[in-house]
């Protein structure tokens, strides 16, 4: 077996390591999520677009998490598998993870592309871009350049916690911060100046992905401690299964979000049709341009939230191989009261500020409909955020824990029975509103599973004997 240089996390104060790791992994994913986020803002201020351009993206933002969701089950995967392997000393088997996931990520964004540019008519389709015509223009312009770009975009993301486990975090945050900067620079150069409309915010996005990717690469060359040689590139079937089950959770938890978004908007695009104001023609794009507004503001507090908990990633599987249990009950407590905190401060920005915040997105330029339709949108939607921080937090700490069974279940259960399932069903007693109401009814139940589950983990932490 061979020493590794990771024997810090084993040592080192619970709260200084969350910092540590945590502010970095939290600013790459606030960064990662500013791409779309940005395209948004810039789109909906620009008159030529507005709520039409709002809603084009809308249809296309579930593409972009599929593929995000195939990047971190494998590189959170990597990240989880590297950090128990450190943790008991089998550096080679880290770094054949390393080399495999690498191999993996490649080959897996090269395929998805090729589907996203030959099936691009019918994916825009089953994601509600045939609300009208303007939308569905513009939803399939702005595809064709995002799809471009997701090889880089899956290599880069997937590569992020990959060099966190690496033990450097913050070259994760500036690789990720780089690529991010560049595409608010060209934003609005390619929007307002070039008018290229959805192609330019596409191709801003696009430029900095492949900046982000060419930093991930360099590092995968310099490495410090889990740096591949040659032939730990090469696949092997346990290895792969191994690190895609550790990661499945990440996957479940994003690709889950696709299957409720693609509900959700069709729900918006069926209901709509039926309201006596958006069954207009020139508003029935509205509900859907709203609701991915209130998405991109929660997007904005999973980002923090699933940063504190996957930065912690490396502290928790090396003190699970190490086998401390006290120091991984501390970070547990510690994670739980900061989450809940972040979802607080969620909470009463959108019951107290929801008109602030839909201005950032354009509102001036819209309808009294867009707004009065966004204000109940941010408070209905989003009134239980609290609780889905603390679901997000503890679906994430269960699978550092490497109980990916437990965490795989709660993020199915959460994502697919409930997101897809109650925004099916509630609009069908309550119209849009049920649209709505199906975010907080499936947060509440979800919670009652998960206060059963962290009560049961605490349980065992608290048991003598081994861990895992």
């Amino acid at each position: 077996m061979e020493s590794n240089s990771n024997q810090f996390l084993g040592e080192e104060r619970i709260g200084n390591m969350m910092r540590q790791y945590a502010i970095p992994c939290i600013i790459s994913l606030l960064v990662g999520a500013l791409y779309n986020i940005v395209d948004q803002i810039f789109i909906a201020n620009a008159s030529y677009l507005g709520s039409y351009g709002n809603a084009a993206n809308t249809v296309v933002f579930p593409l972009t998490v599929v593929a995000l969701a195939i990047a971190v089950m494998i590189g959170d995967g990597c990240c989880a598998f590297v950090s128990i392997s450190l943790g008991k000393n089998e550096l080679e088997t880290a770094k054949r993870s390393v080399g495999n996931s690498v191999v993996m990520i490649v080959i897996s964004s090269i395929l998805l592309t090729a589907i996203y540019l030959f099936s691009s008519n019918q994916i825009i389709s089953m994601f509600g871009g045939t609300v009208n015509a303007e939308t569905f223009h513009h939803s399939k312009e702005y595809f064709f350049y995002i799809s471009l770009g997701i090889p880089f975009y899956m290599f880069g993301q997937a590569m992020n916690p990959i060099i966190r486990a690496d033990g450097n975090p913050k070259f994760a945050m500036v690789s990720t911060l780089a690529g991010a900067v560049i595409n608010i620079i060209l934003d609005p150069i390619f929007i307002f100046i070039f008018r290229w409309g959805m192609m330019g915010a596409a191709v801003a996005t696009v430029i900095g992905q492949v900046v982000t990717a060419v930093l991930a690469v360099w590092y995968l060359l310099h490495m410090k401690i889990i740096r591949p040689s040659g032939e730990k590139y090469r696949i092997n079937r346990t290895i792969c299964t191994r690190t895609l089950v550790l990661g499945i959770t990440s996957f479940l938890s994003q690709i889950s979000l696709v299957a409720a978004m693609a509900a959700i908007n069709n729900m918006l695009r069926k209901y709509g049709a039926l309201d006596p104001i958006f069954g207009q023609e020139e508003f029935a794009q509205i509900p859907m341009a709203v609701v991915g507004i209130v998405m991109k503001f929660f997007q904005i507090v999973i980002s923090i939230v699933v940063g504190m908990a996957a930065g912690c990633i490396p502290i928790v599987g090396f003190n699970m191989g190490a086998g401390h249990k006290d120091r991984v009950k501390e970070l547990f407590t510690k994670l739980l009261t900061a989450e809940a905190t972040v979802g607080a401060v969620a909470f009463i920005l959108v019951e107290f500020l929801p008109r602030q915040l839909i201005a950032i997105f354009g509102a001036a330029n819209e309808s009294l409909y867009y707004t009065e339709f966004a204000v109940k949108a941010f408070r209905i939607y989003l009134c239980m955020v609290i609780l889905a921080c603390v679901n997000k937090a503890c679906f994430i700490f269960l699978q550092a824990m490497g109980k990916a069974a437990a965490s795989t279940a709660l993020s199915m259960i959460r994502e697919v029975v409930f997101g897809v399932g109650f925004a099916i069903l509630l609009p069908v007693f309550f119209d849009l509103n049920g649209v709505l109401y199906s975010m907080p009814v499936s947060d509440i139940l979800t919670f009652i599973i998960a206060l059963f589950l962290i009560i049961r983990t605490y349980r065992e932490l608290n048991e003598k004997g081994e861990l895992g």
